[in-house]
């Protein structure tokens, strides 16, 4: 070929590459206008689960499937964290739910008005959890190189074992609201198990009976803190029945402040329901102070004495010999054991023509440390 033909080709071939590249750029300017006019045209109505790991997304993809239609085929032969998903049905005990529901679950649970979101929350793999409280005054003292060193007391432990019981939900939906894709399945369970798990729980870690449930710290023996022994938890009077005291009323919230343990009062919380905290918030000290501070920061709870205010409504109601009025160190005093799985069994049947979903976990709770919590009655003595 020519030196004349080979530049021909060449100049051809350069008008070729620019002819393309302007078709590019006139394709990428027509797609880019046609978003600016409909933005959600590229866009997913559905709420993204942002938070779920890549390798999370073949089990929100089975799970999604099961939940809707009750196809398994997905679940079975699963492995999730080197489990098999077959592994985890037992007696008709479900399945365990993809991560990022169960992490929704978690963190409803733990931002709840919970004795759960002051308290020592351990993880476990056993139907029961035990602890080992060492109860003894250990003998410590300076010692002089010559002289004789004096005898530690021996040592006493309490063991409690907390047992694991199965908490329930039954949330239900139609199985046309099932069938609709823009249905957010996952999103709308773990609201229904999470609201149904707070209510329950909580109720129990206050009062509690330990039957097929946690114990409440409030189903011990309230003994006056003057008297007070390991077993049930020391109490201040108000000095009046039913009420607090007509005149210094502060001062029974005082007392019990200090009858914590120092150790206890850096990391104390107070405890009551609503219509408690009504009446305390009115109270004010010998200067004519407020004992009351509402936080200024968003989500930070109101203090009392310069300590934290959990508003828990399963707290009884002012009374008669009501303990309406917890204060302690609930780190050290309650332990709640859980295990980590949430399982859902999804039932077509028993409700035609709603579907129900049988959630469980396994929970428990118990007071460990009976040193760690006051009590404020509203009695004379």
């Amino acid at each position: 070929m020519s030196h004349d033909g080979v530049g021909e080709v060449t100049e051809a071939l350069a008008g070729l590459v620019s002819d393309f590249k302007g078709f590019r750029q006139d394709i990428t300017q027509r797609i880019e206008l046609q978003e600016k006019r409909n933005p959600m045209s590229h866009t997913s109505h559905r709420p993204q689960l942002a938070t779920a790991d890549a390798g999370d997304a073949p089990h929100q993809k089975a799970m999604d499937a099961y939940l809707r239609s009750g196809d398994d085929d997905g679940l079975r032969g699963l492995v999730l964290d080197g489990k098999s998903m077959n592994t985890a049905v037992s007696a008709e005990g479900g399945y365990l739910v993809d991560p990022q529901t169960a992490e929704t679950v978690k963190s409803v649970l733990t931002s709840s008005a919970s004795i759960r979101s002051i308290a020592t929350v351990v993880n476990v793999e056993a139907t029961s959890f035990d602890v080992l409280v060492d109860r003894t005054e250990m003998g410590a003292g300076w010692a002089s190189e010559a002289g004789p060193i004096g005898e530690t007391d021996s040592p006493l432990f309490d063991r409690i074992s907390i047992p694991l019981h199965e908490l329930s939900a039954l949330p239900k939906a139609s199985q046309r609201l099932l069938d609709d894709a823009a249905f957010d399945i996952e999103g709308w369970l773990a609201g229904r198990i999470a609201d149904k798990f707070a209510t329950a729980e909580a109720a129990a870690f206050v009062g509690g009976d330990g039957v097929d449930k946690p114990t409440g710290f409030l189903t011990y023996p309230a003994v006056e803190a003057a008297s007070w022994s390991w077993g049930g938890l020391g109490y201040v009077a108000t000095g009046e029945a039913g009420d607090f005291a007509a005149i210094d009323a502060a001062d029974a919230i005082v007392d019990l402040v200090y009858a914590l343990g120092a150790k206890y009062r850096a990391n104390a919380s107070f405890v009551m329901n609503s219509k408690t905290a009504g009446a305390v918030r009115k109270m004010k000290d010998a200067d004519g102070r407020f004992l009351w501070s509402d936080s200024l920061a968003a989500g930070q709870p109101a203090q009392l004495m310069g300590y934290p205010v959990l508003i828990s409504e399963d707290m009884p109601d002012i009374g008669v010999d009501a303990t309406a009025i917890a204060f302690g160190d609930f780190g050290a005093g309650y332990t709640v054991a859980e295990r980590p799985d949430l399982r859902v069994l999804r039932d077509p049947f028993s409700a035609k023509p709603h579907v129900l979903f049988y959630a469980t976990k396994r929970v428990g709770g118990d007071v460990t440390d009976f040193a760690a919590i006051k009590l404020l009655k509203f009695s004379i003595t």
